[in-house]
């Protein structure tokens, strides 16, 4: 270090015990000195970070704590001051210091105890701020602090975005449910982030961050489990991962792939069939990663999954709590593909350079049995197959440095084409029924700068330019011509936010933010109908304390008070005769209350919690048709919060274990706005507990989930065609158990 110093003229300083004792491979050849320095830390244990333009202080990296992979238990790295970064903001600002509210999870690499396979509809169901429906995986919504438009899959753009590291994984319908093995972690950015993701990121953004190549070292891990449901079918799950080092410290390789069943526990009385509802998924993900030096990096990848249902996973309560009858099966499934790039440029100064560009293709298919809808004498399918192809280009320039002023300049292009096909019919001749097509293609210019006034007090503004066009067109002649083919939105969303550090580990914040949606062309109620559905746009303040605990005990809290305008709110629904159609069904006023906690009374003892209140009340026409009570968004209850209790100790040199209990409580909430769609569900709580057992590079885990048997209805949809009935459930998988072991090496 000191020879590197003396040739190079940098500053490079560190008070960490032990430095001088570490022993590294030389370097030569022409290269930066943050190249050299990088290099010659490899696999100490140590790192190096930039002061400003000519300084560096060497620190340990953080130690990696044994976690319980049960979600929303999970913490993420910090570093040795205590930090955790949230990149997810662009600029890689401290959670401490990020002025808005932020969920950062982390804990998901190989090698830790794991529960089960994970998706984001686990990650949804035990974090208070995140909702989801439950169609089943591979097809279900996710909202973000009660910002939800409907239960339905439809034309209507997403609420909250899905990043798979700098690349969005959709533009509308459901969210994929990616596999999260060897994810480094989960990022929630509650919205909205029109300035730094778009349109689309009225809700907030989700981002899923891999784990990086390691271009030093081989590695790998496995991981397999079995699950049994009490009364229902057993499951399976294996997974594994792989790490080759191509040409060391220049190129290298990443490889997962997994296959997952998920066992059925719904039966099907007219058939005479059980455990109907059976999900596999299977996929796998590649990067590729490329050094050049000089501050240069490349990523490569790919992303493929694919998922099945044998059938559909909803009961009806005039049959039994976990049987139904249908004349059909109801199959659905789900294929995602993407492909992504990545550039980047890193000076010694601070400033950064990032290009990143993404292609996705998502299709979905879904089958419902419209036999008891149609009245037909004959067997009747009713089928909705949804395709979209996602492409995005970004590019930004950034610094950040500690003390200075931040900020980050960005354009970014988008083009998306959805399309809707609809077939109703025998199950060997269905008909079409007309269908959509969109078309949107955007550009925007976006900027956002941090000014330090002080050593305590920062503010941020920031504003996005777009200008987007979106161009609808019927798959046959519609019976109606009451619908323009061409749509054009340019609009500005602001930012602005303040945080102001109160005391050494403590800090309160202030944001104010905009963001919309895009319009289009949709299925209109009534057979061979289409209309337009205009954009909506949503204004949202918030106000928030956060404290993290400086040593291993303390409390970690994070709470916020919210305030949100919803105007021209776009809704997939359903009609009484099961058909979808999109309307703007009106306004929302929506206020928040909302706080996560993590207290460590001794060392290896964690109590968490986090809850979220949420009073929202709709106004139009179609809510207004509703008593009071239930105008309300779809999929938000009142009331609903976890809380969990673990301990991890350490036996000898070899073995060290972990025990949790936890528990979550949902409240009630209704399917849809209107009184067609307000239906009641929700109002339940579940008990989960597990035990984790690492020993010389193995983990055991036991696992066991709703085990005091809970029976409640989580989602009251399952076939649209019947949903006037009101009579379908989605019910809570009875109690099971999973015993999994992961090897790592």
């Amino acid at each position: 270090m000191t020879d590197l110093a003396r040739q190079t003229g940098f500053d490079i300083i560190s008070t960490e015990p032990g430095l001088d004792l570490v022993r590294v491979k030389g370097v030569t050849g022409q290269m930066a000195p943050r190249d050299a320095l990088q290099r010659l830390l490899k696999g100490t244990g140590f790192r190096a970070v930039a002061i400003d333009a000519h300084s560096y202080r060497i620190e340990r990296l953080p130690r990696r704590p044994l976690t319980a992979r049960v979600i929303a238990r999970q913490r993420p790295e910090r570093t040795p001051d205590g930090d955790i970064i949230v990149t997810a903001s662009k600029q890689s600002a401290t959670l401490l210091r990020f002025p808005g509210s932020a969920i950062v999870i982390g804990g998901f690499a190989p090698g830790t105890p794991t529960a089960r396979p994970l998706t984001i509809d686990d990650v949804a169901r035990a974090t208070p701020v995140l909702q989801n429906t439950e169609l089943g995986i591979g097809r279900n919504k996710i909202f973000i602090r009660g910002i939800a438009d409907s239960s339905f899959n439809g034309a209507t753009q997403s609420t909250a975005s899905l990043y798979f590291d700098e690349v969005p994984l959709g533009y509308s319908g459901p969210e994929p449910s990616l596999n999260l093995y060897d994810m480094k972690g989960v990022e929630v950015l509650e919205g909205p982030q029109g300035t730094l993701y778009g349109a689309g990121a009225i809700g907030g953004i989700i981002r899923l961050t891999p784990n990086p190549v390691d271009l030093t070292r081989f590695g790998a891990s496995f991981s397999s489990g079995i699950t049994a449901t009490q009364g229902g079918a057993a499951g399976f799950d294996v997974a594994g991962m792989a790490n080759v080092p191509i040409l060391r410290d220049r190129i290298g390789l990443r490889v997962v792939g997994y296959r997952d069943r998920g066992g059925g526990f719904i039966g099907d009385r007219l058939r005479q069939l059980s455990n109907v509802n059976r999900t596999d998924t299977f996929g796998g993900r590649a990067t590729l990663a490329i050094d050049p030096g000089n501050g240069w990096g490349v990523e490569i990848g790919a992303v493929q999954q694919h998922i099945a249902a044998v059938d559909a996973q909803y009961a009806e309560r005039m049959v039994a709590a976990l049987d139904r009858r249908a004349r059909l099966a109801q199959p659905y499934s789900s294929d995602i593909t993407l492909l992504r790039g990545v550039v980047r440029k890193r000076w010694d100064s601070g400033l950064e350079l990032l290009s990143a560009t993404g292609y996705v293709d998502l299709r979905t298919a879904d089958v419902f049995d419209a036999t008891r809808a149609i009245g037909s004498t004959g067997p009747t399918i009713y089928t909705n197959a949804q395709s979209a192809a996602l492409f995005v280009q970004e590019t930004r320039l950034s610094r950040a440095v500690p003390g200075k002023i931040g900020w980050l300049l960005g354009v970014a292009v988008l083009h998306n084409r959805d399309i809707q096909a609809r077939d109703l019919g025998p199950p060997d001749q269905p008909l079409d029924i007309i269908g959509v097509t969109n078309r949107t293609d955007s550009v925007s210019a976006f900027g956002e700068a941090t000014w330090p006034t002080s050593d305590r007090v920062s503010i941020t503004l920031g504003a996005r330019a777009t200008a987007a066009r979106t161009d609808g067109e019927p798959s046959s002649r519609p019976r109606n011509d009451s619908f323009i083919r061409g749509r054009a939105t340019r609009r500005i969303d602001p930012t602005l936010a303040l945080s102001w550090l109160i005391a050494k580990r403590t800090a309160v914040f202030a944001r104010f933010q905009t963001g919309y949606r895009t319009g289009g062309l949709a299925v209109a109620t009534g057979v061979g109908r289409v209309l337009d559905f205009r954009s909506d746009s949503i204004m949202v303040g918030e106000v928030g304390l956060r404290k993290q605990r400086s040593g291993e005990t303390g409390l970690d809290l994070s709470t916020a008070v919210s305030y949100a305008r919803w105007r021209d709110i776009q809704a997939d629904l359903y009609n009484r005769r099961g058909q979808p159609y999109t309307a703007n069904i009106g306004n929302a006023e929506i206020a928040g209350l909302e706080a996560i906690g993590d207290w460590v009374p001794v060392r290896g003892l964690h109590a968490s919690f986090a809850f979220l209140y949420s009073y929202n009340i709709v106004d139009g026409p179609i809510a207004q048709s509703s008593v009071r009570a239930n105008r309300r968004l779809p999929e938000t209850p009142a009331f609903s919060g976890n809380a969990g209790l673990t301990y991890r100790w350490t036996h000898g040199d070899t073995s060290q274990f972990s025990l949790g209990v936890f528990g979550r409580y949902v409240g009630r909430s209704v399917l849809g706005t209107g009184d067609f769609l307000d239906v009641s569900q929700g109002k339940y709580a579940v008990l989960d507990a597990q035990l984790g057992w690492h020993w010389r590079g193995v983990d055991f885990s036991l696992s066991g989930d709703n085990l005091a048997n809970a029976s409640a209805n989580r989602f009251a949809l399952g076939n649209p065609t019947i949903l006037a009935t009101r009579q379908q459930t989605t019910p809570l998988r009875p109690r099971n158990l999973r015993f999994g072991v992961t090897v790592g090496f």
